[in-house]
């Protein structure tokens, strides 16, 4: 009734497996056959009825968001640019002596580079950022003993 009432169609078991193949949850079909038998109580996809079918849908897309908050959440020192890893370690060590957070780190590379992330930066970049981010934890430091 929802469905019709938003002009939206109900999921389908369509939708059940493109939502656990989605890139943020990768499920194998085991994965989804347990999630399905944990919500409903059924072993196969096919036997549920519309109602578990949008129950399912539901618990899968909370699945899904919650993956995509956490991949955003992650630590500014993975992934990006292999050949800046290193560098991006340091980055993150100085953030953490700063009490900075990722978002003004990355604040910090869009006014000194115009990118929206410090993973996208390249070595000449990084190394800049790392020595900025240095300097800044160096009059921290030297402020604290003053």
């Amino acid at each position: 009734m929802a469905a019709a009432r938003t002009g939206r169609k109900p999921p389908s078991i369509r939708t059940l497996w493109a939502i656990a193949k989605s890139p943020e949850l990768h499920m194998t079909d085991e994965d989804l056959h347990a999630l399905v038998y944990r919500e409903t109580g059924k072993e196969s996809i096919k036997a549920l009825t519309q109602g578990q079918i949008s129950e399912v849908a539901r618990v899968l897309q909370n699945m899904k968001d919650s993956a995509a908050r956490s991949s955003r959440a992650k630590r500014t020192d993975e992934g990006g640019n292999p050949e800046t890893a290193a560098l991006r370690r340091k980055i993150f060590v100085l953030m953490k002596e700063l009490g900075w957070s990722p978002a003004q780190v990355d604040g910090l590379a869009k006014r000194m580079f115009h990118v929206e992330r410090q993973e996208w930066l390249d070595k000449r970049q990084c190394m800049k950022l790392a020595e900025a981010l240095k300097a800044m934890a160096e009059r921290k430091a030297a402020g604290d003993e003053g």
